[in-house]
């Protein structure tokens, strides 16, 4: 599977509005002015001719919109707008909207030529709360049509995953582990921003499992996974079980995802996954990833909901790791101290068992699993706990995140940027040496003032303002972002 086709595509259109007292050719003029913006920064838009005026223009354009595809709409207010009909608008669309409007040209056209779009603006965006409906404003909303045509194509990730949601199926295999309660996932929010979930036992999983038995596209999926190993392949005799698996999980995704267009998963992973089914999933879970399945750990539903959620924001690979362990201060003294800005407490080890795809690794390994090896099969050679994926993952640009359901149902998230450090890790798993500007303090007074779970999904660029504006659009209304220093969380003791 191509990593986009488990995402939508976006088709971008505007739509010009222009309130009855001011000229109409005024707002279309800028509207053309804004295609020709986008065109020369590369982004695709739709030009809905009509100019909506009135409540029987709206209908018009919508079906203008529509007939064109259009899933991904930019309402546009070449002068004051009419509040009512955009709004409108906004509202029978269905589908992610943004609002921006136009700044003044010229001096010299201050008097037949004012627009008062800035003033536009505020009245749309009342209406739009008086109605309920959910609409994308930028920062500063209004500009000329080279900036416009910029917010238009920061709009389109945003699109992405606010469409992928609503089309989303989430199949989990579980339950979760025991004392793992901090996997725990009131599901209800999920309907809320769109997402179907469906959940089944362990025991379905590895029946479905058992009736791929000697399935004759096994040898396929292991020569294919042979390629992406190389010299990594440590382990080759475990590899027909996990090819095994990986279509279990694949045909699986097919089967069920009904009305749905987009799947994800959530599955059980330990501990009587590995005496049963005689190997760790770790290695699929990140080869399904790998190509835009995300494949959460320990049925952390949430997790894989965020793991979709970055796919979509930043049009790649991602993964899940524990917020895991400290970086050891022989290591920070001499790999970090004297080479890159960060404190200690800045930095810390982000790992996972073997999840997170090889194309995010520098080099890789198949393994087994050591913390489970030393419980299930101690003093033998592994058997049951191979399947692992290891290797220290690569440096860049992160960000770190989560959207989360608490105990009592309320939707809260947050997102933090930094990197990945380009330092051995000395350790095991699919592990990383992370550095986040006031880490430290992020950690105390938003991972652990929110009960956050020790799961966070990880993007691999910087695109904390796309986050901050999806978690924003479908109704968050606590977002934690590391506070740089000198501003303090609302619970930091200011005498520390």
């Amino acid at each position: 599977m191509n990593i986009m086709s488990n995402m939508p595509e976006i088709r971008l259109g505007i739509c010009a509005v222009s309130r009855d007292c001011f000229p109409a050719s005024l707002s279309e003029g800028r509207r053309k002015e804004v295609v020709k913006a986008c065109a020369a920064a590369g982004v695709e838009i739709y030009e809905c001719p009509t100019v909506v005026e009135s409540e029987k223009d709206m209908l018009k354009a919508l079906e203008e919109l529509k007939g064109a595809g259009v899933n991904a709409l930019v309402v546009y207010l070449g002068n004051f707008g009419p509040e009512t009909s955009e709004t409108l608008l906004a509202k029978k669309f269905s589908l992610p909207v943004m609002f921006a409007a136009a700044a003044e040209e010229s001096g010299s056209n201050l008097i037949g030529g004012r627009g008062d779009a800035f003033c536009g603006m505020l009245n749309a965006s009342y209406n739009l709360g008086l109605r309920g409906v959910r609409a994308y404003i930028p920062e500063y909303p209004v500009g000329t049509p080279d900036s416009i045509a910029l917010m238009i194509k920061g709009f389109i990730p945003i699109a992405r995953a606010i469409i992928g949601l609503s089309r989303l199926k989430l199949i989990s295999f579980g339950p979760r582990p025991q004392d793992f309660l901090a996997c725990n996932a009131p599901i209800a929010r999920l309907y809320d921003i769109g997402a179907e979930i469906e959940e089944n036992s362990e025991l379905d999983l590895f029946a479905a499992y058992n009736s791929h038995a000697g399935d004759e596209r096994i040898p396929a999926v292991i020569a294919d996974m042979e390629a992406e190993l190389g010299d990594g392949n440590k382990m080759a005799g475990i590899l027909p079980k996990l090819a095994q698996y990986e279509l279990t999980l694949l045909d699986w995704a097919e089967e069920h995802k009904g009305e749905r267009e987009y799947v994800i998963f959530a599955n059980k992973c330990w501990p009587s996954f590995q005496t049963q089914f005689g190997f760790v999933p770790c290695y699929v879970n990140s080869r399904l990833t790998g190509r835009g399945i995300p494949v959460s750990c320990e049925v952390d539903i949430w997790g894989a909901v965020s793991e979709y959620i970055g796919q979509c924001v930043s049009d790649d690979v991602v993964t899940l790791l524990d917020i895991n362990n400290t970086v050891p201060a022989d290591i920070y003294n001499n790999s970090i101290k004297d080479a890159f800005p960060y404190k200690h407490t800045d930095t810390f080890m982000g790992f996972h068992c073997g999840n997170t795809s090889s194309k995010k690794l520098v080099t890789c390994e198949m393994k087994y699993q050591l913390i489970m090896h030393r419980g299930l099969e101690p003093d033998k050679e592994p058997d049951i706990t191979r399947g692992t994926l290891e290797g220290d993952i690569a440096p860049s640009e992160i960000t770190f995140f989560r959207l989360q359901s608490t105990a009592d149902g309320e939707l809260t998230a947050y997102a933090a940027e930094g990197e990945i450090l380009p330092v051995p890790t000395c350790s095991f798993g699919g592990i990383g040496i992370f550095a986040i500007p006031e880490m430290g303090r992020f950690y105390r007074h938003v991972l652990i003032e929110g009960r956050y779970p020790h799961h966070g999904a990880v993007a691999f660029r910087h695109c904390g303002k796309e986050l901050f504006e999806v978690f924003k659009y479908i109704g968050v209304k606590k977002i934690g972002f590391n506070r740089p220093a000198g501003m303090l969380y609302p619970d930091e003791n200011p005498f520390a």
